[in-house]
């Protein structure tokens, strides 16, 4: 099946570009096609993933896939949350969002730091699909007091993930692709396709 992937992160397109590797589907990145992001106005992770989709199924005119995901910290009140691109008022500038990260949470020790990248997948097979596939993926962990890594994007250098000894910006691709937020979403939205 051919389908729209919408989103126009470069990170996320890479990462999903991996993890959909071998699903069967012939995924087309919306900027491939001329479609521009569509504006975020959802007050939820779902809301704002059923508004890319949908926009990017009407525009292309093909099933669409769509994700909304950001980094809840607990601390924080589960901020930066659903502002988690534009955490620091510039979307996208992950290291502006990652200073205000450590900012926020100076002199807060280990154990009140725990967070959590969630990933809300939302699947549509054409723009006016009343019943659409959703799917969440959630990665617990805690923020550190400094960045480590060059790898991912976004706040994977300040995030260890539970169990770990490594940030997901240290972690091989390959495993970090069996573990994030993104992968068990995707795992779940399998298993929604099967069964459908």
């Amino acid at each position: 099946m051919k389908l729209v992937l919408a989103s126009g992160n470069p990170g996320k397109l890479k990462e999903f570009s991996a993890l959909l590797a071998d699903s069967g589907f012939e995924v087309v990145p919306q900027v491939s096609l001329g479609v521009d992001d569509a504006e975020e106005t959802g007050l939820s992770f779902v809301e704002n993933a059923l508004l890319k989709a949908r926009h990017a199924a009407r525009a292309s005119g093909l099933p669409a896939l769509a994700d909304d995901s950001g980094l809840c910290v607990d601390h924080l009140g589960g901020a930066p949350g659903l502002y988690s691109a534009r955490y620091s008022g510039n979307h996208g500038d992950a290291a502006a969002n990652n200073a205000k990260l450590l900012r926020a949470l100076e002199g807060v020790p280990d154990a009140q730091r725990s967070a959590f990248f969630i990933c809300v997948l939302v699947l549509l097979r054409h723009a006016e699909d009343p019943a659409p596939l959703i799917a969440e993926g959630r990665w617990h962990g805690h923020v550190l007091h400094a960045s480590r890594g060059m790898q991912g994007f976004g706040y994977d250098p300040l995030f260890l993930p539970q169990g770990q000894t490594l940030s997901a910006a240290e972690l091989d691709p390959v495993l970090k692709n069996t573990l994030s937020h993104r992968a068990l979403a995707l795992a779940r939205l399998h298993a929604l396709l099967s069964a459908s």
